[in-house]
């Protein structure tokens, strides 16, 4: 993925490309807003995937994806865009695409949720904060992108990072990695598609739709669901895992056309923030030396990279 690109969301969103004019001050503050207000609902999203740990992290992924439809599918109709929906499933080369993308994302989707039920919430803010280092790495090795000196500097410690967690816990971090990894290649991939972000939402979602769908049955019909009238707290969570996944992704695609890239750059840090803090203070998750030895070397890496991004874009 270029540099110049917008910077990825988190692994709940579809990227979408920035726009080339300079926003004004009103679109400006609007877009502001948007993007605090999509960043603000993933950063908090752990506290909701902490309520449904109970419940299997394959049964949460088929309703995400199921009541992402409507959500999705009411913005269309408002924006009027369903007719990019009848071209997307006329075209096989788009339909094979999103197929791809839509597989990766819900892998994505469903190793988050899994995470957070085994208190592994640190793991996955260590990976969404690794996830535009990574981005910038696979430009190089797979494009052939020319890296700055101070991306170089960004990545490899980003690396020695990883090098210290995964002496220090005997293992690579698998969750950290995957998360950054995939969001990464779904990022490149999902460029790919000549459709809008919200669209292209809906498109990947209503291609997960039928197994989401045979899922919910499948599990109904051998008395193995948590979506049942017996349990109606169960009920009204598994409900509201579409807009909870919807919701930030809507208020990004709105957001990331009014700011600027390097705003964007800086606030994409808001959420992983958001969710290692919850994940120790709330969750109490350890935080040990190797991991605050880690965490400051991602921090100096994303200092960098933030840095570089400026100087690209003079700003």
């Amino acid at each position: 993925m270029q540099e110049r690109s917008t910077p990825p969301a988190p692994p709940e969103a579809a990227p979408t490309a920035s726009a080339t004019a300079q926003p004004n001050q009103s679109q400006a503050t609007r877009g502001f807003f948007f993007a605090l207000s999509a960043y603000g609902l993933w950063g908090f999203l752990p506290l909701y995937m902490k309520a449904v740990a109970h419940i299997p992290a394959h049964e949460v992924l088929a309703h995400r994806i199921l009541w992402s439809i409507p959500v999705a599918g009411i913005l269309l109709l408002i924006l009027r865009r369903t007719a990019d929906i009848t071209a997307a499933f006329k075209s096989p080369r788009t339909l094979a695409m999103a197929v791809l993308t839509a597989t990766i994302i819900s892998m994505n989707w469903g190793t988050y949720v899994w995470a957070i039920a085994a208190d592994r919430t640190v793991e996955t803010a260590l990976g969404y904060y690794i996830n535009p280092l990574v981005t910038v790495a696979l430009g190089a090795l797979l494009l052939g992108e020319k890296l700055t000196r101070l991306q170089i500097a960004a990545v490899a410690l980003a690396a020695a990072a990883v090098a210290i967690l995964t002496v220090a816990s005997g293992g690579l971090p698998w969750v950290s990695l995957f998360l950054a990894f995939s969001f990464a290649a779904y990022g490149y991939l999902r460029k790919t598609l000549p459709i809008g972000p919200s669209q292209g939402f809906f498109l990947e979602v209503l291609i997960l739709l039928p197994f989401a769908l045979a899922w919910v049955v499948w599990l109904a019909m051998n008395g193995e669901s948590n979506f049942s009238p017996a349990s109606p707290t169960d009920m009204w969570l598994l409900v509201f895992a579409g807009p909870a996944t919807a919701a930030p992704l809507i208020l990004y695609a709105f957001g990331a056309k009014l700011l600027r890239i390097s705003t964007i750059g800086i606030m994409q840090y808001t959420a992983p923030t958001m969710i290692a803090l919850i994940g120790v203070f709330v969750f109490g998750e350890p935080f040990g030396t190797e991991r605050v030895i880690a965490f400051t070397l991602i921090w100096i890496a994303l200092a960098l990279y933030t840095w570089s991004m400026f100087r690209n874009t003079g700003e």
